[in-house]
C-alpha cells in the first residue's frame, strides 16, 4: 500500500526538476535550434550552406527528432525519483501536462493569429512560471504540436513553432522564484516577460520564413553569402514591414490577460500543484492483515 506525503505548504512544488541529462539535452536541442533559426546569419559566405536552399528543410526534418530526445530524457528522470532523486514526468505530471496542453491548443484558434490576438501565450507563460522550466519546455512544445493538428497548421514551420513556444514557457520558469516576487509585483514581472517573449517569438519565427523570399529580389530579401550587417539590416526591415503589426498586439494581449486574470490562474495552478504533490516522497506500508496466512482462521475468544 502506497501513501504520498503532502508537500510542505511553504515550498513551491514543481512537476519536473531538471536533472543532469535533461539539462544536457535541453542545451543541445537549444543549440541546434539556434543553428536552425539563425543559419542565414551564422553561415559563412564561402560555405555551401549559405548557398543551399535545402538548409532550412534539413533542419526542420531534424528538429522533431531532437525534441523527442529532450522529452524522452526529461521523462527518464522519473527513474531517479524512485531512488530519491529529482522527480520526472510521473502519472500525475503527465495528466496535468495533458490538461494544460489541451487547454493551450483550444485557446490558439480563438484568435487564429488575427492581428496578434493569441491568448495561448498567456497560459504558457503562467504555467511555465508555476511548474518550472523543464515542464514549461515540454508543455510549450506539446501544446503547439496539438494546436497544429487541431487547426491544420502542419508544415515545415511546425517544429520551429514547437521549439519557440518551448523556449517561451521555459523562460517563464527561469524567472525569480515566488519567495522573491509576490503579489502585484510578481504579476508585473510576468506581464513584462510575456510582452518581451511575445515579440521575440515573432522575431525568431521570422528567421524561419525569411530565407524563402530570397527569390523575390526585394530590398528586404535574404541574400545568400552577403555580409552579416547587410543581411541583418534587411531582416530587421523585413520584421518591421511584415510582422510588427502582429507581434505588438500579441504582447499587449498577453500583458492585459496577465494583469487581469493572472492572479486567479496563478493561485489555481499553485493549488493544483500542491495538492498533486509532485515532489513528495512515496512511502509503502503493509495493509492490515496482509501478513496473515491464507485460510487462517481467527482463534475463538
Amino acid at each position: 500500500m502506497s501513501r504520498t506525503l503532502p508537500a510542505p505548504p511553504d515550498r513551491q512544488a514543481r512537476a519536473v526538476r531538471l536533472g543532469p541529462r535533461a539539462v544536457t539535452a535541453l542545451v543541445l536541442v537549444s543549440a541546434a535550434g539556434v543553428m536552425a533559426f539563425g543559419w542565414p546569419l551564422l553561415a559563412d559566405s564561402a560555405s555551401g550552406l549559405a548557398h543551399s536552399h535545402d538548409a532550412p528543410w534539413l533542419f526542420a526534418a531534424l528538429l522533431p527528432l531532437l525534441l523527442a530526445v529532450v522529452v524522452a530524457t526529461i521523462a527518464d528522470t522519473s527513474a531517479s525519483a524512485a531512488s530519491g532523486g529529482a522527480p520526472g514526468l510521473d502519472a500525475k505530471a503527465i495528466a496535468m501536462l495533458g490538461v494544460l496542453a489541451a487547454a493551450g491548443a483550444a485557446m490558439r484558434p480563438l484568435g487564429a493569429g488575427t492581428a496578434g490576438i493569441e491568448p495561448m501565450f498567456f497560459l504558457m507563460v503562467l504555467a511555465g512560471r508555476v511548474l518550472g522550466p523543464g515542464f514549461g519546455f515540454v508543455l510549450g512544445s506539446v501544446s503547439m504540436f496539438a494546436s497544429a493538428l487541431l487547426t491544420g497548421g502542419v508544415g515545415p514551420w511546425m517544429p520551429f513553432q514547437m521549439l519557440s513556444m518551448g523556449w517561451v514557457a521555459m523562460g517563464a520558469g527561469l524567472l525569480p522564484g515566488p519567495d522573491r516576487l509576490r503579489g502585484r509585483r510578481e504579476l508585473v514581472v510576468i506581464a513584462a516577460y510575456g510582452a518581451v517573449a511575445a515579440v521575440l517569438y515573432g522575431l525568431v519565427m521570422n528567421l524561419q520564413g525569411w530565407p524563402y523570399i530570397g527569390g523575390m529580389g526585394s530590398g528586404v530579401s535574404f541574400v545568400p553569402g552577403d555580409p552579416l550587417p547587410d543581411n541583418l539590416a534587411r531582416f530587421l526591415a523585413y520584421c518591421l514591414a511584415t510582422s510588427l503589426g502582429w507581434d505588438l498586439p500579441r504582447a499587449l494581449v498577453t500583458v492585459v490577460l496577465t494583469l487581469t486574470l493572472g492572479g486567479t490562474l496563478l493561485k489555481a495552478l499553485r493549488r493544483a500543484t500542491r495538492r498533486a504533490a509532485f515532489d513528495a516522497p512515496a512511502t509503502f506500508e503493509s495493509a492490515p492483515g496482509a501478513d496473515r496466512k491464507p485460510g487462517a482462521e481467527q482463534a475463538p475468544q
